[in-house]
């Protein structure tokens, strides 16, 4: 029964150290330049999908999120918006499949430079609709908007973390 134990546990130790190895590592935290401690969020719309991800990731990633225009980075979000497409329809040219799309543009800046120049980031999703199911796919639609605006705001917040 120990020799089986002993293998258990160096198979369980040689996994551990693979994962390390090959750089794996938990989606989370990112960790941000000393330059964007503090960040003022300037936003057409402040209670966008978008906008609450991002702030929640930068809050989660060690910023504070201030008011002030003078203190640390300025983040501006120069374009965010939602579009839907019709990828396909039936026989009855009833749209079967649409394409969500949410886009947003940033730049950011500190201490009167440019840190970002206005940058584009862009994730779509594909989802099938079915007119007998109309609540449930509303519900799915819904869902995916706000999957789209949490991880546009990770990709966002990892692209922050490399700025010097």
């Amino acid at each position: 029964m120990k020799p089986m134990r002993v293998i258990q546990s160096v198979a369980c130790f040689a996994l551990v150290l693979a994962l390390a190895a090959c750089g794996f590592q938990l989606q989370g935290r990112q960790v941000l330049p000393p330059v964007l401690e503090q960040v003022r969020l300037e936003v057409a719309d402040r209670q966008s999908e978008f906008t609450r991800a991002l702030r929640a990731t930068l809050a989660a990633s060690g910023a504070t999120l201030v008011e002030a225009p003078a203190a640390g980075a300025e983040v501006r979000i120069l374009q965010d918006e939602m579009t839907e497409r019709v990828l396909s329809v039936d026989a009855r040219n009833i749209p079967t499949d649409y394409e969500l799309t949410y886009r947003v543009e940033i730049q950011v800046r500190a201490q009167q430079r440019e840190l970002l120049a206005p940058e584009s980031f862009e994730l779509s999703r594909i989802y099938s609709f079915d007119e007998r199911r109309q609540l449930a796919k509303d519900r799915e639609k819904e869902i995916l908007r706000e999957a789209l605006a949490r991880d546009l705001a990770s990709v966002v917040t990892r692209r922050l973390s490399t700025l010097q």
